[in-house]
């Protein structure tokens, strides 16, 4: 079974014009959308399937400021509290829960990068601990697992990803903006060398602004338009239990599977950092950007060379943008799940947590991922074409992110004071030859 999401109705007709057309409906788009209409600015959101159908509404729903990279925490700190206050900010239920989140570990080298980390960390504001078995004991009462140690961040929290991006989204348009799903965005006109229109599946938008928050196919987007974005995609998979009876109230990591509970009374449970990663053409083309994390992380990544080269390999050139374009061919990602990986990890979840013996596999799904080489999401204006704006390589944490990064995004867009310093997220990181590494606490 596929996974839960609330659907929104779209827009009936194109506006002719919008200040902003922000293309991809997903927690960055739509939180972009929200506040930029927030502020009386005309915005216009385009999705080529369902708003919130990819990423947004198929991870985990933590929101946690735990393990981020150090660039990252003013940005999800602030991300944190904005999902603590969304109910009323947006007057709709995202399911927000302040529940904290625990990581733990068996590992001396791994309990010592989290004090590391969590050291860090305090000089900015968030205040993680990093705890011994005793402690870590009292926090899992229901555990028939002893740990060495772990790291916990008590402010942190879940929100539910079937949920929360379509409610933003409404209320985008409750303050003004347009919704178009089922409305692939084929490309950008200029004019000068500056953007111009947006041109679609149902028609063009004027505008002098952008902003490209599509996922795992803002690359296949920039590279349209000459914009060379690395940017790389992981297949991951999920599930949801039946409803059991409540064994752990926090969200967990553990190094055979993570959790956190449901609203309905089951648990979501994957694997941390685990994935599939396809072969496509753009894993040659940016093979040096990623090689250092691909070294790093090669443990827990699966390799596969299937279809997915081929039909990359087909739609990797320019296309006209009055004919069907990729985004038109494929309306919604959605890969199938590593049904072996996913019984994994629950079979261990019921051996950690014996209450939960009657759990079942409810629904699974797959997703992907987009990640960018150091793991940290690109956030700025694209200098080679003016007016046009990124927001993407959340690298699997952009649910937990994604409201501040809309906000901040939106804010540059505007010309606002932005909510935190963007150096972190600048996209000539991407192209300069800067050293890309993942520094998160993970």
């Amino acid at each position: 079974m596929r996974h839960l999401l609330d659907t929104i109705p779209s827009d009936d007709a194109l506006p002719a014009s919008a200040d902003v057309v922000v293309i991809g409906g997903g927690i960055a788009g739509a939180s972009a959308a929200y506040w930029l209409a927030r502020r009386g600015v005309s915005v216009a959101l385009l999705e080529k399937g369902l708003v919130g159908a990819e990423q947004s509404s198929r991870n985990w729903g933590f929101c946690r400021k735990q393990g981020r990279d150090h660039g990252e925490i003013p940005l999800v700190r602030e991300s944190v509290e904005m999902w603590a206050g969304m109910a009323e900010e947006i007057g709709a239920d995202v399911g927000w829960v302040r529940s904290g989140v625990l990581f733990v570990s068996n590992d001396e080298a791994q309990l010592a990068q989290w004090e590391r980390w969590a050291e860090y960390a305090g000089t900015q504001q968030v205040h993680s601990h990093v705890l011994g078995t005793a402690e870590v004991a009292a926090l899992l009462p229901g555990s028939s697992q002893t740990w060495r140690g772990g790291l916990h961040t008590p402010s942190d929290g879940r929100a539910e990803p079937s949920k929360a991006v379509p409610a933003i989204a409404a209320a985008a348009r409750r303050r003004g903006a347009t919704i178009h799903q089922g409305c692939a965005a084929r490309g950008i006109e200029t004019e000068a060398g500056a953007v111009a229109m947006v041109v679609t599946e149902k028609g063009t938008i004027r505008t002098r602004t952008v902003l490209c928050a599509g996922g795992a196919w803002t690359t296949m987007f920039c590279r349209r338009h000459g914009i060379r974005l690395p940017q790389l995609s992981v297949r991951a998979s999920v599930l949801e239990t039946t409803a059991v009876p409540e064994v752990v109230g926090l969200n967990l990591s553990t190094p055979g599977f993570s959790c956190r509970r449901t609203l309905d009374g089951g648990y979501i449970v994957a694997m941390s950092g685990t994935g599939t990663f396809p072969i496509t053409p753009d894993a040659f083309r940016y093979l040096g950007d990623f090689w250092p994390t691909l070294l790093a992380r090669r443990a827990k990544l699966k390799l596969r060379l299937g279809p997915e080269f081929f039909t990359a390999l087909f739609a990797s050139g320019k296309w006209a943008l009055d004919a069907a374009s990729p985004f038109e061919a494929v309306r919604v990602l959605n890969p199938p799940p590593d049904l072996p990986l996913l019984e994994g990890g629950l079979a261990r979840f019921k051996a950690s947590f014996p209450a939960a013996e009657s759990a079942r596999i409810e629904r699974s799904w797959g997703s992907m991922i987009e990640t960018s080489p150091d793991a940290v999401p690109v956030i700025d204006a694209v200098p080679s074409l003016p007016g046009f704006f990124i927001a993407t390589g959340f690298s699997g944490h952009g649910f937990g992110i994604g409201p501040a990064a809309g906000r901040l995004a939106a804010d540059l867009l505007s010309g606002a004071p932005p909510i935190v310093d963007p150096t972190p997220f600048r996209y000539a990181r991407m192209v300069d030859g800067s050293r890309l590494r993942p520094n998160a606490g993970l």
